[in-house]
């Protein structure tokens, strides 16, 4: 199992929906999140896009020398673009970082916003771009001359001279719900993403992939994008995601909605019809939570309870062939440890870092009564229960 965190560029805080708690997303906090990531063990972390975000491309390039093993998932924008332009940009941070590259393969769902930055194609066109676009940037990637000639797209003799560290490329990452999203992410991609539904929805998206990747002759490989809301105990776990919305009028709800009712994404689309805009009947699956999709776009559930919960709903996911885990939470450094120090010993993490033997031994914890080491309660706990 990987996990990897999130770094929220489009602003942070204690509640939704208001200022109240928000705190100042700036460089050194992007920093201070990030080495976070870095030294806690996750695999590495998502950076959003979009207009309401700081460019995933510029903040991930001020932070690769700040960290040593974390990833960056940034985005490449089929249609804002151009793949030759992309395919150096790829190739250049996977190098200067070290192979520390990934992939988001984003088209877009907003209209409006895709108007303002000059993006005139329907959602189904724009599918049809990414197809020629990523069968380019795939060529482009791989060192060889790249000419085609499509709908959309005329490239001649392209070319990038310095190759990535990685092999063939960057993996490829992809999230789209729609039947053209799924065909593109089966003849494409590496790694095909959902956002937080329920297991049974989860399982018949990738069910429907596989089948779609079996007809390619690929195999993917699957990840989840979710919020956590983990707690030492299930009842502070269930009021702290009240505590979050505790903000969250009927007015920021409606106007929220209002917004993804415009959205071509289907992905929105199901994200929304899990809560419907209301608050009433939020956990739409065990320990499945709606109301961070109440006044958010895009991911909009979290996993909710204490430690051992969570990480048996995560397995079932796992059981179904989700392999990535990308999380959150409500403020993002805070919560990056949370998650660090309650769920990681009970999940079954590839890429913890190693500690080796000291002679110098470093406390986890505040020595006790200035000579004895603590106790780790909840290593031992997690070691009974394994």
């Amino acid at each position: 199992m990987q996990l990897l965190w999130f770094i929220p560029t489009h602003g942070d805080g204690r509640y939704l929906g208001t200022a109240t708690g928000g705190r100042s997303v700036s460089f050194p906090y992007f920093r201070q999140i990030a080495q976070a990531v870095d030294d806690l063990g996750y695999t590495g972390a998502l950076l959003p896009t979009g207009r309401s975000c700081e460019d995933a491309w510029v903040v991930a390039s001020t932070l690769v020398s700040l960290t040593q093993r974390m990833r960056f998932l940034v985005a490449i924008r089929p249609g804002l673009m151009s793949p030759a332009v992309a395919a150096r940009m790829a190739a250049t941070f996977d190098r200067l970082s070290g192979g520390r590259l990934l992939i988001n393969v984003v088209t877009g769902g907003d209209p409006v916003e895709s108007a303002g930055d000059g993006l005139h194609l329907n959602h189904d066109q724009r599918y049809e771009l990414t197809d020629e676009f990523l069968t380019v940037w795939r060529s482009l990637v791989s060192s060889e001359t790249a000419n085609f000639k499509g709908e959309y797209l005329d490239i001649q003799d392209g070319k990038i001279l310095f190759p990535p560290v990685q092999q063939p490329y960057p993996p490829l990452w992809f999230g789209g719900s729609s039947a053209v999203a799924q065909k593109i992410a089966a003849k494409h991609v590496d790694v095909y993403l959902t956002w937080g539904e329920p297991p049974a929805q989860v399982a018949e998206k990738i069910a429907a992939v596989q089948r779609l990747a079996e007809a390619e002759g690929r195999t993917l490989r699957f990840g989840i994008r979710l919020h956590v809301i983990v707690r030492e105990t299930e009842s502070q776990a269930w009021d702290a995601a009240n505590e979050l919305i505790r903000y969250v009028d009927d007015e920021a709800i409606a106007k929220a909605q209002k917004a993804y009712s415009r959205m071509d994404s289907e992905g929105q689309r199901r994200m929304s019809q899990l809560h419907k805009g209301s608050r009433e009947a939020l956990e739409i699956s065990p320990n499945l939570w709606a109301g961070v999709g109440l006044v958010r776009g895009g991911a909009g559930t979290a996993l909710v309870g204490d430690p051992d919960t969570i990480a048996t709903r995560m397995q079932e996911y796992a059981d179904l062939g989700i392999e990535t885990f990308i999380l959150s939470g409500y403020p993002h450094l805070e919560e990056a440890y949370r998650v660090a120090e309650l769920l990681f010993p009970r999940l079954p993490l590839e890429n913890l870092p190693k500690v080796e033997t000291q002679h110098i031994i470093s406390p986890f914890g505040e020595i006790v009564a200035n000579q004895d080491f603590p106790k780790n309660n909840a290593r031992e706990k997690a070691t009974s229960i394994s």
